[in-house]
């Protein structure tokens, strides 16, 4: 039907976005590894507050260490010495301009996202599948957001499934390789 397919264009693309914010995190690291900052080696999240406060520092201009170190959060494992020196690097203007935008690219990703997710509700209420996902959510470990994707990608009507192993099979679920040497063989 029209509104799971338009369900499952909104999940797919989510998922699309969110690994596009995972690898501008990427790039950040990447970025602090070229200036020789091992911010990442002394934090247990370069996501995180104290990181992201440092980051922010670093691009705002801010080259003094002790001024940057003074942005830890107590209650950070690594000492205050492990974290100065692992600032001890240079960044460079092209450094501080590409961290900049990259971090706004993150934030303008994470919009769209906060964007598609009001429309997958939208799209769920639209499609009165909201029952359905309910009821999946029941499932242990499934929660409103597995459920939509459950739903954007196998649909509601099982009817169109002879039986679970169909089901299986379809959603790429079942076990067995049929492939050995690079000749296939008949499913046993």
């Amino acid at each position: 039907p029209k509104g799971i397919r338009e369900l499952r264009d909104l999940t797919r693309y989510k998922r699309k976005v969110i690994e596009q914010v995972s690898s501008e995190k990427n790039r950040i690291h990447k970025l602090l590894e070229d200036a020789n900052i091992k911010l990442s080696s002394v934090v247990s999240n370069l996501n995180g507050a104290t990181a992201t406060k440092i980051i922010d520092a670093m691009i705002a201009g801010e080259e003094d260490v002790k001024e940057l170190v003074k942005l830890r959060h107590g209650k950070m494992q690594s000492s205050v010495e492990e974290l100065a020196a692992s600032l001890k690097g240079k960044l460079t203007k092209h450094h501080r301009f590409m961290l900049q935008t990259v971090k706004a690219s993150i934030e303008s990703k994470q919009e769209i996202i906060a964007k598609i997710d009001e429309q997958i509700d939208k799209q769920l209420t639209n499609c009165e599948l909201e029952l359905d996902a309910e009821l999946l959510t029941t499932i242990p470990g499934v929660g409103k957001e597995g459920a939509a994707y459950i739903l954007a990608e196998i649909g509601n009507n099982m009817d169109q499934f002879p039986n679970e192993q169909h089901l299986a099979s379809w959603a790429g679920m079942s076990p067995g390789s049929n492939e050995s040497a690079g000749k296939k063989k008949a499913p046993e």
